[in-house]
């Protein structure tokens, strides 16, 4: 140190080499360093930036706030026009995450070379910034001739990246030009082309390559697995193993992806063994496609065993899995696995976060909805997603108000938080402010989706809000809704039968490409309602025609039309054909239907048989049937029992009390009727008053006219 002032003072010329200063300031600290420097006399001293000891320093900076310390002293004594210098400070404000700086210090060069070019263009690459990338390519393309391979697989990464198709072939036609392209930028042609739609173009670029590597070949059977030509990728796959080249991890992810689509469950199998059998180290990305194949398949066993056999279970194969179950709705597995102690040290992520949320609500488990909420709070997790599966936990567990509450903290509303909070007031009874939040979301300029016309068409059932429901229905049309959407479609004839259309509903049925027991359901109940029964019944004669199973839900729908219609013995029959020719355990809905197709045709006495032949307790719906039974024949004697049942099974439902009440009202029994109001009063229930809605404006605006209850 003292030598070095010593030469300083004298004047001498410091002609030291880089390799000098770097181990003279190694041993000090960079403020110590820059406090040594005599800068006046060593920056004059020296005949070029590489000897400045200054420039020296640039390696050694751990920090950005040491950059620019240098950086500014360089600057205040002119030596930053250098160009060499100049790219450094590029390369290391790129390396420091500033990219705002290195793209200014950049833009200061006069003449930047090929390699300043391929230093700024590099850091874009690194931080995602396509879209300044291809605006940087853009500008060098005007100042310089040169290219070269590595600036093309950069840039052709940047188009595909952002699907900019028509970038992509200009540079397909700059690297024609330059000519001959290396296996990486024809790869990447590869890849662009497929990411951006145009496969075809992909497969000819592909066939050009004359080395084909495995990125190569894994490039292009990812491209047909995006583009949905699984079976594509297979072929290419078996032809990629004739030419002796070993697979990789996103060869067989993508293999497996391709098994999924097609729900090819042997293919996949063998995939899986190959992956053994070639010792290929399975990471997320292939647990993930692996669990997901068996899943989707349809082999959840398969997919659990293959999850309990990893030999380290990480956040990924754990979400894939409760992701799993709950699209193959076995909610109480999915919730298992989540508060299962032994993944305890796995914090979750949205998207599991989300998956449990929406298995909470099909369960309507609440209290644990309520925990992972908070856990979400707790990490963090207030994504669109997260958000969303709240709105929709809370509404599935009849918890609306809670539901409206997140709907309103979230600023950025998407269609899907729209749509939650419209379907959760539709099936909470809630039709009217489903229509007024539909109305709330056009003002705000969010265009409806197939989801919420479903939502909305729900709730125009509700309100008989017909003319809502037919410009929806026009709606579906013009944007192509109704072409494969089986569940609109479903809810659209539903719509149509409870306003008491049923030839629209008919018509809509009629005209749908894929039905599905829901959708022969829903029919079947719609000619149910308006007691068109023999409609019901030639509509479920048709659908075993068309080979499909009858489920429970369909069962239900013919024994609700037999009981509107009184057709006992065809109820029977039905009845006896669901427990032993298809096996189908009755529902507690089943029972309910014959006990009131039993007691609606007067047969009170076999009604109250059956409810004692019942094998599993009844519920007051049944003993609701009942009373009804015994209030349209007269027969109070047994309706007593019905009404002693009801009392003891839901003593909090206002109404059945009304039903009760009714009861003895249609016999003159009136101190009975007091009794009944006196006991709703004590326990603080009330039925809501019924309303009628009136539609005007074309629709656009409703009044509820609404009848007080009676004191």
């Amino acid at each position: 140190m003292k030598l070095l002032g010593r030469l300083q003072r004298c004047g001498l010329r410091i002609q030291k080499s880089r390799l000098h200063w770097r181990s003279f300031f190694t041993d000090t600290t960079f403020e110590q360093q820059l406090k040594t420097l005599d800068m006046d006399r060593t920056i004059a001293s020296v005949h070029s930036i590489s000897s400045n000891p200054c420039f020296s320093l640039l390696g050694l900076c751990k920090t950005i706030g040491c950059l620019k310390k240098i950086h500014g002293l360089l600057i205040v004594h002119g030596l930053t026009d250098d160009l060499l210098c100049q790219t450094k400070f590029v390369s290391l404000y790129g390396f420091f995450g500033d990219i705002k700086c290195a793209r200014s210090v950049f833009d200061q060069i006069r003449e930047p070379d090929l390699y300043s070019w391929k230093v700024m263009i590099r850091w874009y690459f690194l931080n995602d910034s396509y879209p300044e990338l291809l605006r940087l390519y853009t500008r060098m393309r005007q100042c310089l001739k040169e290219n070269d391979n590595v600036v093309f697989s950069v840039v052709l990464k940047a188009c595909s990246e952002l699907h900019e198709l028509d970038e992509g072939r200009k540079l397909h036609c700059q690297i024609v030009k330059v000519g001959n392209p290396d296996s990486f930028v024809l790869t990447g042609l590869v890849d662009m082309y497929a990411k951006c739609g145009e496969i075809g173009c992909s497969r000819a670029v592909f066939e050009e390559i004359s080395d084909r590597n495995v990125v190569s070949w894994t490039s292009m059977i990812v491209g047909y697995v995006q583009n949905d030509c699984p079976q594509e990728a297979l072929v290419l796959f078996n032809r990629m193993r004739q030419g002796m080249i070993d697979a990789n991890q996103v060869t067989m992810g993508s293999l497996l992806t391709a098994c999924t689509k097609l729900g090819a469950l042997y293919q996949g199998k063998w995939v899986h063994g190959f992956i053994i059998k070639e010792g290929i180290i399975m990471n997320p990305f292939l647990v993930s496609a692996l669990l997901n194949m068996y899943v989707k398949c349809g082999m959840i066993s398969d997919a659990r065993a293959t999850f309990d056999e990893l030999p380290m279970v990480d956040l990924v194969s754990w979400t894939t899995m409760i992701v799993g179950y709950t699209q193959r709705n076995l909610l109480d597995e999915a919730l298992k696995l989540f508060t299962d102690k032994k993944w305890a040290s796995l914090l979750p992520n949205s998207v599991t976060v989300a998956s449990i949320l929406s298995a909470c609500g099909q369960s309507g488990n609440s209290n644990l909805g309520r925990s992972v909420h908070g856990i979400g709070i707790k990490l963090g997790l207030e994504d669109g997603p997260v958000r969303n599966g709240l709105i929709d936990m809370y509404a599935k567990c009849h918890m609306i108000r809670d539901a409206h509450y997140i709907f309103q903290t979230v600023s950025d509303k998407d269609v899907i938080a729209w749509n939650s909070m419209i379907t959760g007031y539709s099936q909470n009874g809630s039709a009217y402010e489903a229509l007024i939040l539909f109305h709330q979301m056009r003002l705000d300029f969010i265009t409806p989706d197939a989801v919420t016309v479903v939502g909305i068409l729900s709730a125009c059932a509700c309100m008989g809000a017909l003319h809502l429901g037919c410009s929806l229905h026009a709606y579906a049309i013009k944007e192509g809704f109704l072409l494969s959407n089986v569940r609109l479609g479903t809810a659209l004839l539903n719509f149509y039968a409870k306003c008491g259309d049923a030839g629209s509903a008919r018509k809509v049925f009629d005209g749908m490409e894929e039905k599905n027991t829901v959708t022969w359901s829903a029919m079947m109940g719609g000619y149910g309602m308006h007691g068109d029964a023999s409609e019901s019944l030639a509509l479920f004669s048709e659908m075993l025609n068309e080979n499909m199973e009858p489920n429970e839900v369909i069962f239900t729908s013919i024994l609700s039309a037999c009981s509107h219609t009184g057709m006992v013995g065809e109820g029977w029959r039905y009845f006896d054909s669901m427990c032993q020719e298809y096996q189908v355990v009755p529902s507690m809905k089943h029972y309910v239907c014959m006990v009131d197709l039993l007691a609606r045709a007067g047969r009170i006495e076999e009604a109250l048989a059956f409810i004692e032949a019942m094998p599993v307790q009844p519920d007051a719906s049944v003993f609701g049937a009942l009373l009804h039974g015994c209030r349209l024949h007269s027969r109070l004697d047994l309706g007593e029992l019905g009404v002693k049942n009801m009392l003891e099974l839901q003593p909090d439902s206002a109404g059945y009390y009304v039903l009760i009440s009714n009861f003895y009202a249609s016999d003159g029994r009136w101190n009975k009727v007091n009794e009944v109001r006196e006991l709703m009063k004590h326990k603080g229930l009330s039925k809501s008053p019924g309303c009628s809605l009136l539609e005007m404006d074309n629709g656009n605006r409703f009044s509820a006219l609404r009848v007080a209850s009676l004191p």
